[in-house]
């Protein structure tokens, strides 16, 4: 009867879930541990999400609410792409606090309902359907139904490695991988129109060097191919001088955004996009930005952004919060001391069980190989053990099934989603599994 009651699109949609975890997610979320309320409850490290500074978040848009009157062009239309008094904050902000004192002009910026909206949307402009976006692999498993849900872009995983050491002094990404992935997708009659690389990355949390940037952007401007640079995670910064995790940092990785080679080159194939969701952890505010010189694009925004609008409300309230140096100086400060702490909780017990790992310089989680602990080499195997960690811990991380890379027993652990006092209960169970399940090694 589904078939007939709606679209070939509809069915396809309500055919195709969004990631492998997200119905047992739902479950876990609504079932969290509590040590008084819900001793025997769940705990949900897989959705990245950074609820650790929530309290303080809280206290600010609760003063900016009642010691400011909205203001009046929240009540109306306003530009599609965003109201121009919330990108100029958001152009103030990125030269304070993310492109390196690079000025950037508020009308080259373009709002969308958080990191999907900007993804969905930048790919219906940029590539026609049937087009191909590459990924250097393993990469958030949900772009592939942001760019094809709408767009009809297809995703291409560019392999560069299969084993988690190759990763240890950084990103592998380099201009043969780029010259075999555009043969390879044209040889598959599709046209390789973007390239996405996310920095810190996501699942690896390994942040790609300038040098390392400005050479994949002379590749793809001379080969006509948008780059686009995900500077999600470009706050959520590791402190490396930790002492329980220096010996892991060989040399000291900075992060230096891409928007001071875009402000070097001017090119039409280059952009940039953020999200409020990761770095400030309002995931449901639902606010993206993506940032271009490409005139054309940011045009095409204004004019097909209307259903992708972001809330004038919201906009406003962010816009006070960006205004105000003092609190985002300490909330910043505050942010990478407390993923630090989380961090070094996941790090001990990977240690402690020799379970490899990939060291990350930022982003919510760290990308961990439990392949010795898999029955056999499949994905079945990878799903199996997956559930044995949920049902005997409670813990829920998220397998790499759809993450693009090669081999089996990759998961992703986000740790800031918990308090530092349930993440620490979390990992004593953790410890635990991983003592109980020693001999299957």
């Amino acid at each position: 009867m589904i078939e007939r009651s709606i679209s070939s699109r509809g069915v396809k949609a309500s055919s195709t879930i969004m990631r492998v975890d997200l119905e047992i997610s739902m479950d876990a979320q609504q079932n969290q541990y509590d040590a008084v309320n819900n001793p025997s409850g769940s705990f949900p490290l897989n959705i990245a999400e950074n609820r650790l500074n929530w309290d303080m978040l809280k206290s600010k848009f609760k003063s900016i609410c009642t010691q400011h009157d909205i203001d009046d062009w929240a009540m109306a239309y306003t530009e599609p792409s965003g109201a121009p008094q919330f990108k100029e904050a958001v152009a103030d902000f990125y030269q304070n606090y993310i492109s390196d004192g690079v000025a950037i002009d508020p009308k080259s910026l373009a709002i969308s309902p958080g990191a999907t909206g900007i993804v969905e949307m930048t790919a219906f402009i940029l590539a026609e359907a049937g087009d191909t976006a590459a990924v250097p692999a393993p990469c958030y498993p949900v772009y592939r139904q942001d760019m094809e849900n709408m767009a009809g872009v297809l995703r291409h995983d560019i392999i560069t490695h299969h084993d988690l050491d190759k990763l240890h002094h950084g990103p592998l990404l380099d201009i043969s991988h780029l010259d075999q992935a555009k043969q390879e997708i044209e040889a598959n009659g599709s046209q390789l129109t973007m390239l996405i690389i996310t920095s810190p990355d996501n699942p690896t949390g390994l942040i790609y060097s300038q040098k390392h940037l400005l050479e994949i952007s002379e590749w793809c401007i001379s080969n006509e191919v948008h780059l686009i640079v995900n500077e999600i995670y470009g706050l959520s910064l590791i402190d490396q001088t930790h002492e329980a995790i220096k010996a892991d940092y060989q040399t000291d990785v900075s992060f230096h955004s891409f928007l001071e080679i875009m402000s070097d080159q001017q090119s039409d194939y280059l952009h940039h996009w953020y999200s409020f969701s990761k770095d400030f952890g309002i995931s449901g505010f639902r606010v993206g930005v993506i940032h271009s010189h490409n005139e054309g694009l940011i045009k095409a925004f204004n004019n097909y952004n209307l259903s992708h609008s972001v809330s004038n409300h919201t906009q406003w309230m962010l816009m006070h919060m960006l205004q105000d140096r003092d609190f985002l100086d300490e909330y910043i400060s505050t942010n990478q001391t407390k993923l630090t702490q989380s961090y070094v909780e996941v790090v001990h017990v990977c240690r402690k069980h020799s379970i490899p790992y990939i060291p990350p310089h930022g982003g919510l989680f760290i990308w961990i190989d439990l392949a010795p602990f898999l029955k056999e080499d499949s994905q079945a195997s990878e799903m199996e053990l997956w559930m044995d960690i949920f049902n005997e811990t409670g813990i829920l991380m998220t397998p790499g099934q759809g993450f693009g890379h090669t081999g089996f027993g990759k998961f992703r652990v986000v740790y800031p989603y918990i308090s530092l006092i349930n993440l620490k209960i979390a990992m004593g169970k953790l410890s635990h599994f991983f003592e109980a399940h020693a001999l299957v090694k």
